[in-house]
């Protein structure tokens, strides 16, 4: 070994050293000061031993203990060679690229971790702890991207107005993915609001027109739609919103040209019949049998689906039978029409409940 070899050697020595006094000042478990110096030593000789060998296995395994040793040693040797640089800089490099490969080898094994975990009695909890705590943020961010876009913290040019629907858009699809894994765990056919409450379906079918309506102007699509003339309803408007976001943006998303429209109309007994048509393609006839499936596999790359997992067809569906509905869908090579009917009586604003 040259000079410089031997003096990179003894520098590890002495980082390994250090590393074992400043574990007493940091202490994070209850082991001894002779298991913490035995610790630093095996990593030691593990980064010596992975400078030539790659394929050496680990002769000390992956415990908290020698994760955080490995990077104290890793601390103090750095800090050494600051102090007090090397000349032999291929040395230098082999040290420092043991030290990775050893680190590599010591993480835990996450993926067989977290499958584990998923597999197991609380694995569902997990699911929706995760998607908690998704939405939190985004909820913060339709937030601020609403207040931006209303002007309240200044005014804004047209291109920012868009840029922040797109934000809000792209923002509320993802808060409504972490909803659906939370409704899917609760059952998927959960009504916010158990009575029937008084609405305006105009209202409804205009607010989800509002928030696709930036998807829909960056696709180059036409958003269409059509109220019925008594738009005063009683029912579950929170429910209803949903699937009809839901469908919208499922046909926004597999439209690349053309129109997506929303249409309801009253029925020969006075009920609603609430559709979301698009031009895009058909849903081949192969994705059919699952398509209110959760969790399917796809046959192939953009296969029709609602998203990767399938989530929000088959919430559809159960909202849209805890209303006393049927999900219904048509489809052809071309265009594809979602569509069920609801017995909403009619509201009057001064008489109440008509019909």
């Amino acid at each position: 070994m040259t000079g410089g070899a031997v003096d990179l050697l003894q520098l590890l020595t002495t980082a390994t050293e250090r590393a074992s006094a400043s574990f007493e000042s940091i202490r994070e478990d209850a082991a001894s000061p002779e298991e913490v110096a035995l610790t630093a030593r095996q990593v030691t000789d593990a980064v010596r031993n992975r400078m030539d060998a790659t394929d050496t296995p680990a002769s000390i395994s992956g415990s908290p203990l020698s994760r955080r040793m490995l990077g104290l040693v890793r601390r103090e040797f750095v800090r050494l060679i600051e102090a007090q640089p090397p000349t032999d800089a291929a040395q230098l490099i082999r040290i420092l690229a043991a030290f990775e490969r050893l680190s590599t080898e010591l993480e835990p094994a996450w993926d067989q971790r977290f499958t584990d975990r998923l597999s197991g009695p609380d694995g569902l909890e997990l699911v929706v702890e995760v998607a908690h705590d998704l939405r939190s943020p985004l909820t913060s961010i339709l937030f601020l991207a609403e207040t931006l876009n209303r002007g309240r913290s200044g005014p804004i040019t047209p291109l920012q107005e868009r840029q922040l629907g797109l934000i809000y858009s792209a923002a509320f699809g993802l808060s409504s993915v972490a909803s659906d894994v939370i409704e899917l765990a609760r059952g998927g056919d959960r009504l916010v609001d158990l009575e029937p409450l008084p609405f305006s379906v105009a209202d409804i079918i205009e607010s989800v027109r509002d928030i696709v309506q930036p998807i829909a102007e960056e696709k180059g699509l036409e958003v269409r739609v059509t109220s019925p003339a008594a738009s005063s309803r009683q029912g579950h408007p929170v429910a209803l919103s949903r699937v009809l976001l839901n469908l919208t943006t499922n046909a926004l998303k597999f439209t690349d040209e053309g129109f997506v429209e929303i249409r309801v109309t009253e029925t020969a007994s006075g009920a609603l019949e609430f559709s979301v048509r698009d031009s895009g393609r058909g849903i081949p006839a192969s994705a059919m049998a699952t398509l209110f499936e959760p969790f399917r596999r796809r046959q192939k790359d953009r296969d029709y689906a609602f998203s990767g997992s399938g989530l929000g067809l088959s919430i559809c569906r159960k909202l849209v039978e805890a209303m006393y509905g049927e999900l219904k869908v048509e489809t052809g090579s071309t265009g594809t029409r979602f569509f069920f009917v609801l017995d909403l009586p009619k509201i009057d604003a001064e008489l109440g409940l008509i019909g």
